[in-house]
């Protein structure tokens, strides 16, 4: 009976586990009451841990088997002291230090707020986080239980414990997004972005990280005048890689290349000298712009507007939206150019000119330019006339036809002749009346002597009104300069005529007259 006692009390105490203060052992939860969980060790007596150890902790009453830090194998009472939260930090500890370094990111939660900043749990150990390096502004406790990333700024293993920085982890996040982002980048592929500037090239699309420039070319099939036609900061758009360098942080992108490309098979759908219909929607000063569906546009050079008008303000002949009809007379699918034409859907009035134009017939002329040695005249019939210098007067040598005629007035013409190549009306003015320098010739003969009125003084000469459209010209040697000096325009002073030349329309006149003169005029 003495052998059987003491082989089954050396069975009990072999059964004990041999506890050592600061270990971690495994126990299994005997009780869990309000107050505190009993853990049974394997040792003489049962542990005790207070409950508020388990905050946080869902399904206590399920658990079986738990790690718990040994704080003391046993106190006053012969209790064995365990706490659950020290394995926790021992435990979590143990990670950090053994998987982390100082530089590392680290997820972990916002357990509470202390001065100056944060207390952050990382695998169930407390680390700071300043204020400073938080980013939390406004309502901070709004904060405590979120789960973030964190950098690990200072890591000590002697004094366990660590600092960490939500700023710098921010950073490091966007640079890692970025790092994957470009390993992950494919020519062709179709990413989300978002529009964050605008400029007259194109516009900056943020891809999550890195921005890729969407070029004002690739937007869209049709023409686009300004990027903000397509696009606006803060658009939410789907776009083409069309290429990328890594090294020079470059990334092209392409909005058109996500439609088909309607210049495919371009020269099939639309047929040379085919009429067809278009919508007005940019006018420009050298031609109208007509978009024939969406992405295709064609182009009426100013030159293809009409026949006979050669100046035209295409502002007042058509508006955005206008629908019209043009003829398709080129096809440059390489250019992507398609030119129109709104005049050839006529007949050309020159093919039957003869019919339209009598040599010296009388018609009415609008002025709308004037040229070297001419002026452009629109004639009421349609066609463009020329007037030259030569044919605005018979008596006045015209230098510029401006100085004669106004701009938009409109005048009586007669027709001279026909300039075919140039596809104009030769018309005149003073063909209206009669040459008038053989009765000029019988009037002034050489030698008489005027009374003139100044129109002009220059440095050569005076020029003098003998009459109504009516001139001569005293040179400067034929006058004193005392006197030539002292003139301005409205003297009236005597002059001789000393030459007359009805071919350049001029006379010569000298101020130098002696008293036979006199006499005999």
């Amino acid at each position: 009976m003495t052998g059987n006692s003491t082989e089954l009390e050396n069975a009990y105490f072999d059964s004990i586990r041999e506890l050592k203060e600061g270990e971690i052992v495994e126990g299994q939860i005997v009780a869990v009451t309000p107050r505190e969980v009993i853990v049974d060790v394997g040792y003489k007596s049962e542990g005790i841990i207070f409950r508020e150890e388990f905050v946080g902790v869902k399904d206590l009453e399920k658990l079986d088997k738990i790690e718990v830090f040994v704080e003391n194998v046993e106190d006053e009472e012969g209790k064995v002291i365990l706490s659950y939260r020290k394995a926790q930090e021992v435990k979590g500890w143990s990670q950090l230090v053994n998987e982390f370094k100082e530089g590392d990111l680290v997820e972990g939660v916002v357990s509470r707020k202390v001065k100056g900043g944060f207390m952050v749990n990382v695998f169930g150990v407390e680390g700071f986080l300043p204020q400073s390096l938080s980013t939390f502004k406004g309502s901070e406790f709004n904060v405590v239980g979120e789960k973030f990333y964190f950098q690990i700024l200072k890591l000590s293993k002697t004094k366990s414990n660590f600092i960490v920085s939500r700023k710098d982890a921010i950073r490091l996040e966007k640079e890692m997004a970025r790092k994957t982002l470009w390993e992950s980048l494919k020519i062709g592929e179709v990413r989300k972005g978002k529009v964050k500037s605008v400029t007259n090239f194109g516009a900056f699309v943020d891809l999550g990280g890195v921005d890729g420039l969407l070029h004002i070319a690739d937007m869209s099939w049709k023409k686009v005048s300004h990027p903000s036609e397509v696009v606006a900061v803060g658009d939410e758009i789907q776009v083409m890689i069309l290429s990328y360098d890594q090294e020079k942080g470059k990334i092209s992108l392409g909005l058109k290349q996500m439609m088909p490309d309607p210049w495919l098979d371009i020269d099939k759908k639309y047929n040379l000298n085919s009429v067809i219909k278009g919508k007005v929607v940019n006018i420009q000063n050298y031609g109208v712009f007509l978009e024939l569906e969406k992405g295709i546009e064609g182009l009426v050079h100013i030159s293809e507007i009409s026949w006979s008008k050669k100046f035209l303000n295409l502002n007042e002949l058509f508006a955005i939206g206008d629908i019209i009809e043009a003829k398709i007379i080129g096809i440059d699918v390489e250019s992507r150019k398609i030119s129109l034409s709104i005049k050839q859907i006529e007949k050309d009035p020159w093919d039957e000119i003869e019919s339209m134009v009598t040599i010296d017939s009388q018609i009415q002329g609008k002025i709308v330019g004037f040229g070297e040695g001419c002026a452009y005249v629109e004639l009421d019939n349609g066609l463009e006339g020329i007037i030259y210098n030569e044919d605005i007067s018979w008596t006045k040598r015209v230098l510029r036809a401006q100085e004669m005629l106004k701009r938009s007035h409109t005048y009586e013409v007669k027709v001279l002749g026909l300039d075919r190549t140039n596809r104009r009306v030769i018309v005149g003015i003073k063909q209206l009346i009669a040459d008038p320098w053989n009765d000029i010739l019988e009037k002034y003969p050489l030698g008489t002597v005027i009374d003139g009125e100044v129109v002009k003084v220059t440095n050569f000469g005076v020029f003098v009104k003998i009459e109504e459209e009516l001139e001569g010209l005293v040179f400067a040697g034929e006058m004193e300069k005392a006197t030539m000096d002292s003139l301005k325009p409205r003297d009236t002073i005597k002059a001789k005529i000393i030459k007359i030349d009805p071919a350049s329309a001029k006379i010569g006149l000298s101020t130098k007259i002696d008293e036979q003169d006199q006499t005999d005029s």
